[in-house]
C-alpha cells in the first residue's frame, strides 16, 4: 500500500499590518495553495484533504490571525498536534508599534482589536494576545524597514522551491497593424530588417520555418541586435529579481507579426533563458492572422 505522500504545511499569523496579504500573494505566485482567514479548527481537516490530493496539492499555507477572535485562542494546541506526522512550520509577522500606526493610518481603517478605544490600544491587545505563538513560532520577520517587494523578495528567499525560476519570462511577437501589446513591459521593433514577406518564395512561410528565420538572422544587424539586447536585459532581469517582479512579457514587433518578429523572438528567448532565475516562454500574439 502506498504511503500518503506528506504535506508541506506553512502556517503564516502575526501582527495586524504586519505583512500578512503580501506574504499570502507572494506564496500564490511560488505555487503554494493559499488559505486566508483560515479558522485553527478547520487546520487539519485542510491537510486531510491536502494528503487525500497527493501530488495536487504538495504545499499549502493557511493564514490565521486575530479575525478568528474566538477560534485563535485554540491556535496554539492545534499547532502542537498538527505538528505530528506533518511538515510544519509557523511564520509569525512582526513590525513596530511605530509602523504598524504608520499602516493602518495609511489605510484609514481601524485596528480589529481597537473597539472604542486607539489603534495603540488594539496593537497592545493582539500583542498580549499572541506573545505566546510569537514565542513557538519557526520564523519571525521583522517587517518594519521592509516595503511590499521587499516582503515579497523576502518571502520568496525563504520559501520558494529548490528550482523556482526568479522570473517567468515570456517573449511575445507580434505585428504593429495590430497595435501594440498592452500588458508588455518592453517592445523592440524589428522593422530594421528586411521583409521577408518580398520574397515570393517566404511569403506564405512563418517565422517558425527554418527558411525564414535563417534569412532574417543572415541580414545585416539582426545577431548583432539579439547579443546587444539581450546583453542591455540581463541587469533588467536581475533587477526584477531583486525586487520581485515575478512575470514579465517583453515583445518584438513587425509589420504583421509573421516573418521577423516570430523569428527572433524564438531566439531572443533561448538567450534568455541561459541567465540566472530566468525561465522563459515563447507566444506569437498574431501568428496565422493573415
Amino acid at each position: 500500500m502506498e504511503q500518503p505522500i506528506p504535506q508541506e504545511v506553512l502556517i503564516v499569523t502575526g501582527m495586524s499590518g504586519a505583512g500578512r496579504s503580501t506574504v499570502a500573494n507572494a506564496l500564490e505566485d511560488l505555487d503554494w495553495y493559499v488559505v486566508d482567514n483560515l479558522p485553527p479548527q478547520m487546520l487539519r481537516p485542510l491537510i486531510d484533504l491536502a494528503e487525500r490530493a497527493g501530488e495536487e496539492l504538495p504545499r499549502i499555507a493557511a493564514v490565521v490571525d486575530v479575525r478568528g477572535r474566538d477560534f485563535f485562542s485554540d491556535f496554539q494546541q492545534m499547532i502542537q498536534k498538527l505538528r505530528v506526522g506533518t511538515k510544519l512550520r509557523v511564520v509569525f509577522l512582526d513590525a513596530t508599534d511605530a509602523a504598524l500606526v504608520r499602516r493602518f493610518d495609511a489605510v484609514r481603517r481601524p485596528h480589529p482589536l481597537q473597539g472604542g478605544g486607539t489603534i495603540l490600544d488594539g496593537i497592545g491587545r493582539e500583542r498580549a494576545r499572541t506573545a505566546a505563538i510569537r514565542e513557538s513560532s519557526d520564523i519571525i520577520i521583522d517587517t518594519s524597514d521592509l516595503n511590499v517587494h521587499q516582503l515579497a523578495t523576502k518571502t520568496a528567499e525563504l520559501f520558494a522551491a529548490e528550482g523556482t525560476p526568479g522570473v517567468r519570462l515570456t517573449i511575445m511577437s507580434f505585428g504593429f497593424k495590430y497595435g501594440l501589446p498592452s500588458d508588455a513591459d518592453t517592445v523592440a521593433d524589428a522593422r530594421f530588417l528586411p521583409n521577408p514577406f518580398w520574397v515570393p518564395e517566404l511569403r506564405a512561410h512563418t517565422g517558425l520555418d527554418a527558411e525564414v528565420s535563417d534569412f532574417v538572422l543572415g541580414q545585416l544587424g539582426a545577431r548583432e541586435f539579439l547579443d546587444s539586447y539581450a546583453k542591455a536585459l540581463a541587469p533588467v532581469l536581475a533587477g526584477y529579481q531583486r525586487e520581485n517582479k515575478r512575470f514579465a512579457t517583453f515583445a518584438i514587433g513587425c509589420t504583421g507579426g509573421k516573418h521577423r518578429s516570430v523569428a527572433l523572438a524564438l531566439q531572443l528567448a533561448d538567450k534568455l533563458a541561459e541567465l540566472p532565475g530566468v525561465a522563459t516562454s515563447v507566444k506569437h500574439r498574431d501568428l496565422g492572422r493573415e
